[in-house]
């Protein structure tokens, strides 16, 4: 494989990869062109290279934005924007992820308030599956922030 069929193919299936997540293709593969690419990159760089139209791509930098996960470059000299990954990209989407399952135990903690006044037992069943809720929810997000938290004492720089 040459260096171009490298970076397609990573490219590629690093869209693929976000596509598993439930995120758009393109999302995924303006990241993946960003994370192989050692410089910031222009947005026509970008549509020249994904074969899209700037509207869409210039659509997903602004979402990769809005989750900080990139972010803008001034390049003295141009006037064109320009795009890179942000500083630990991986450890940011992985925040990013723990703030969803930390809803998830807000919205189990809300039902559990709202059910230990109603002693009615046609919600037993529902009430263990909240407490379940609550219980998986809890330590997951023990168990997410003791990583987080251990990744960052291990990479000092953060």
């Amino acid at each position: 494989m040459n260096t171009d069929q490298i970076k397609q193919e990573f490219v590629n299936r690093f869209g693929d990869a976000y596509k598993d997540f439930g995120l758009p293709i393109l999302m995924g593969r303006v990241v993946g062109l960003l994370l192989y690419s050692d410089e910031a990159v222009s947005l026509d760089t970008m549509t020249d290279e994904l074969h899209v139209s700037k509207g869409p791509v210039s659509q997903m930098l602004r979402r990769l934005r809005d989750h900080n996960l990139v972010k803008r470059i001034w390049v003295g000299g141009d006037r064109k924007d320009y795009y890179q990954v942000v500083d630990h990209v991986f450890l940011q989407a992985f925040i990013n992820q723990t703030d969803l399952l930390r809803r998830n135990l807000l919205l189990a903690k809300e039902f559990e308030r709202k059910l230990k006044k109603r002693q009615d037992p046609e919600l037993d069943t529902f009430r263990a599956r909240i407490d379940e809720m609550v219980d998986f929810n809890t330590q997951m997000q023990e168990y997410l922030h003791s990583f987080i938290d251990k990744w960052r004492d291990e990479h000092t720089e953060l």
